[in-house]
């Protein structure tokens, strides 16, 4: 059973990418070519892309989509963008076709191999471990993704929480009812489009100082891009809380196959005191429990409200693997 190693490149490897996606060991949005060839078009300059099919007895079963700078291999992705990375390949064929990989790295001018954002149940953590002597492997909890399996209903979600945390959610709600009319809407209108992203990133900025560090003009470009990408097949959920007519808070978020993901979030300060922002992300878990949605994933980062909606911390972990001198 012999194992092979083809170098592409993105847009000629994406319908076998898109096939092999759905079972590798790490299925994420942030792993499809779409999202990936969004990431390389704002981050990739001055990079060498190198996007490999992963062949076993002839068949290809996983893509490494990576790239080099300054002597640095790592996988497309970063983690300021990126919540996971990985190889896409399946659990079966990680030994295998990690070693092809490796021997077809070997004469690259590369002193460092980075792995950011690896999910801890994923294989090739254990692949990276089990390197011979010729490499220095580190592996380190990078952070945390917590997420929450979600059940049939909204009251079967709500009778799972904490005691106290259950009745905080209601009181919140009830304060937030009896502040006028209140509005939960999801955008769909592609005419609006550009106005509603708008909206989302004085949102966003409004919320919090580092977050309105974050948001460069560079930064924008991307979210707008990959919002209007992903918004055409309802894979992204822009959505507000709107509180007697105006947008008090913002989320961005994405359905991919059973999981609603949060990606990103702002409100606006002076609707505070109502939870603006805690109660737009209730509102998705529940709009997602109403359309079948299996797990919500708040995504890297460990703030508080994650925790009080009811989440479990995932690890996600950095491999960094150097040439033995």
């Amino acid at each position: 059973m012999a194992y092979s190693v083809t170098l592409g490149a993105l847009d000629s490897l994406e319908a076998t990418w898109n096939d092999v996606l759905p079972a590798s060991a790490t299925d994420s949005i942030f792993l499809t070519p779409r999202w990936q060839r969004l990431w390389w078009k704002h981050f990739g300059e001055g990079a060498e892309p190198l996007v490999f099919a992963l062949e076993h007895d002839g068949t290809t079963v996983g893509i490494a989509p990576m790239y080099l700078r300054d002597g640095e291999l790592s996988l497309m992705g970063s983690t300021e963008v990126c919540d996971y990375g990985d190889f896409v390949l399946p659990a079966e064929h990680c030994t295998g076709g990690l070693s092809a990989l490796f021997a077809h790295l070997e004469p690259l001018p590369w002193s460092t191999l980075v792995l950011h954002s690896v999910p801890g149940e994923s294989p090739t953590l254990d692949f990276m471990r089990a390197l011979d002597s010729r490499y220095r492997v580190e592996i380190e909890q990078e952070d945390v993704a917590p997420q929450l399996e979600l059940g049939d209903d909204w009251e079967a979600y709500l009778s799972g929480l904490s005691k106290k945390d259950r009745h905080e959610l209601r009181r919140k709600f009830r304060r937030l009812d009896a502040a006028g009319d209140v509005r939960f809407v999801t955008c769909t209108d592609h005419g609006a489009l550009h106005s509603d992203v708008t909206d989302f990133l004085k949102l966003h900025r409004e919320s919090r100082d580092d977050k309105a560090a974050f948001m460069t003009d560079h930064m924008e470009a991307f979210f707008r891009e990959t919002v209007t990408e992903f918004l055409g097949d309802g894979t992204a959920r822009l959505s507000f809380l709107e509180v007697n007519g105006n947008r008090a808070a913002a989320i961005l978020a994405f359905d991919y196959r059973n999981d609603r993901l949060l990606y990103n979030s702002g409100f606006d300060q002076s609707f505070g005191y109502l939870s603006v922002g805690l109660l737009l992300k209730a509102l998705s878990l529940r709009e997602a429990i109403k359309g079948g949605k299996r797990r919500y994933d708040f995504l890297r980062g460990n703030e508080p409200y994650k925790y009080d909606l009811g989440a479990v911390d995932r690890p996600i972990y950095q491999c960094t693997v150097r040439r033995a001198d």
